[in-house]
């Protein structure tokens, strides 16, 4: 998995941060995103970064991606617990 959060300032390059980080996972919190872990996605968004986002960055501007094994472990509190189970409707 995957763990991308950022920090933007500027609310237009924030948005589209987050709709493109959209198109590969889910966001968790308002600035943190889930990505199941891939080479080729993880390349996608590195070089998304580097070719658009960085390049209208502040000095206060930053994106962290997390590269989580298969060995970490998680623990949930609150809302978060539950999102890993199954939704059953009748």
């Amino acid at each position: 998995m995957l763990l991308i959060s950022y920090d933007i300032s500027s609310n237009k390059t924030r948005s589209s941060f987050s709709k493109y980080l959209g198109k590969f996972g889910h966001r968790l919190q308002y600035s943190l995103f889930e990505i199941k872990n891939s080479s080729r996605i993880l390349n996608l968004i590195q070089i998304e970064i580097k070719n658009n986002y960085s390049k209208k960055f502040t000095e206060t501007d930053s994106i962290m991606i997390f590269q989580m094994s298969a060995n970490c472990t998680i623990t949930k509190y609150g809302y978060a617990k539950h999102q890993d189970e199954n939704l059953v409707l009748f």
